[in-house]
């Protein structure tokens, strides 16, 4: 919902730190991979309870995420790299969940709950990128990106916001969990009525 709202303040101090770096050699898929790692790092912490480092992790992880665009972005983008960010940014959004899950086991079924929901969004949002592409479909909304980003009302902004707010916050864990979850039902259904108006002819 917000991304393409954004996209014009961070897009220029990102681009300047990515032009740099990918001037130094450093590749976008290997901010990819650190990024995951650290993310996976700050889901680690959560898990043992430690919901400081969490969130700390959880924030370099979305800045190497902005980082690793920026740099594709200096050095052309390609297919395979686009295929990585996704993969990760979904291994990255589901292990917190699952780290409060572990955490506590009064967690679990929220959990469930909400890492079903980024699976039932990631899916839509895939869908609907391989039938665009298919059609020929382009959007600038989100940037340049490797392939179609449609919107909808849970998206990458509102995601960081409600992962750190559950690690700055976990024993609100529960009520975030399930309402982040609604939103991304509901976003699994507006992309569903932006694909009927858009693909039925």
């Amino acid at each position: 919902m917000f991304d393409a709202k954004i996209r014009p303040l961070i897009d220029p101090p990102l681009n300047a730190i990515g032009g740099g770096l990918a001037r130094a050699s450093i590749s976008a898929n290997m901010l990819t991979f650190a990024g995951l790692a650290i993310g996976l790092g700050g889901a680690a912490a959560i898990a043992f309870g430690n919901f400081g480092l969490g969130f700390v992790l959880i924030l370099t992880n979305r800045l190497l995420d902005g980082l690793d665009g920026a740099v594709a972005r200096a050095n052309g983008p390609t297919q395979l790299g686009g295929y990585f960010d996704i993969v990760a940014d979904f291994a990255f959004y589901v292990s917190v969940p699952v780290a409060f899950g572990i955490v506590s086991a009064d967690n679990t079924l929220a959990a469930l709950v909400l890492t079903a929901s980024f699976v039932l969004t990631g899916v839509s949002f895939l869908a609907f990128a391989v039938i665009a592409a298919q059609r020929g479909e382009e959007t600038a909304a989100h940037g340049k990106k490797s392939f179609f980003y449609s919107t909808g009302l849970a998206e990458g902004t509102e995601t960081v916001i409600v992962l750190s707010a559950m690690a700055l916050f976990p024993a609100y864990f529960i009520p975030l969990a399930y309402g982040f979850a609604a939103l991304c039902v509901l976003t699994v259904f507006q992309r569903s009525a932006l694909a009927v108006a858009q693909f039925k002819g």
